[in-house]
């Protein structure tokens, strides 16, 4: 029996903004179903290579043998791909924080669209969908309350919900725990956990260390738009990979399945 395709598979990735190489020479690959930490600081190329797979930026066709591939092809129509990833970012939470119920912004997703337009049909099956997604979040409350009235973690859980409503095969979360208070911090964390117990893998990504959950077993290292490291996570994460990835001298503990730095 043939292996399926990878989820997302870059090989040689070369991404240029105004001259200089953000990535460069960008090569992993993420099977489908792995939950995977990708970890970097700031201006790593994180962000960068969030919008590859959105596909706001697109490799330097240059590059030899470049190539990024989801699901086994390098060639997608954008309305047919979202609903197989569901990306949560800055960007996007930016976006959704409009004066719209944060049932209608759940709802949006199956329109790839803000808000629901006069020529969007919602039928009851999604509908039951968007309900199942509030309760798998806790957030039933919020259905009728405006995104902008909601606090920063709330507003993150309703564009979450947005992202999952209609089944993705993985869901990427991009620095999903900046701006927010160490409560809503911690029912972020615990919120991806319920999301891979109910089927749903997470890519996350991030330059917090805390953020990874006990189900990632793997972490990729981001340095200046490559791969520093990739691994477990026992061995990735110790205190020579991370003070190298972040060029300061990092300590190292491991407590209760999450590693923490100093």
């Amino acid at each position: 029996m043939s292996q399926p395709p990878a989820l997302i598979e870059y090989r040689n990735v070369v991404v240029r903004r105004k001259g200089r190489a953000v990535l460069d020479g960008l090569n992993f690959s993420i099977g489908s179903g792995e939950n995977v930490a990708i970890l970097g600081p700031n201006g790593c190329g994180k962000s960068t290579m969030i919008k590859t797979i959105t596909r706001e930026l697109y490799p330097d066709p240059a590059a030899p043998d470049s190539s990024l591939k989801i699901l086994g092809r390098d060639r997608w129509n954008i309305f047919e791909l979202r609903p197989m990833l569901g990306i949560v970012s800055y960007d996007m939470v930016q976006l959704c924080t409009k004066n719209y119920p944060a049932m209608e912004i759940v709802l949006s997703g199956f329109h790839s669209s803000i808000g629901i337009w006069p020529n969007h049909v919602v039928t009851e099956e999604m509908e039951a969908r968007a309900r199942e997604v509030f309760g798998l979040l806790e957030i039933e409350h919020l259905a009728e309350r405006p995104v902008d009235e909601l606090s920063s973690g709330e507003a993150r859980r309703v564009v979450i919900g947005r992202a999952l409503v209609h089944k993705p095969k993985s869901l990427i979360l991009d620095e999903p725990t900046n701006s927010l208070d160490l409560h809503a911090v911690h029912e972020l964390r615990d919120l991806m956990r319920r999301i891979i117990a109910q089927g749903t893998s997470v890519i996350l990504v991030t330059h917090h260390l805390q953020d990874i959950i006990p189900e990632m077993r793997r972490v990729i290292l981001l340095k200046a738009g490559k791969v520093f490291a990739d691994g477990p996570k026992e061995r990735v994460l110790s205190s020579e990979a991370l003070s190298g990835l972040f060029e300061t001298p990092v300590d190292v503990e491991r407590r209760d399945g999450y590693f923490h730095a100093w």
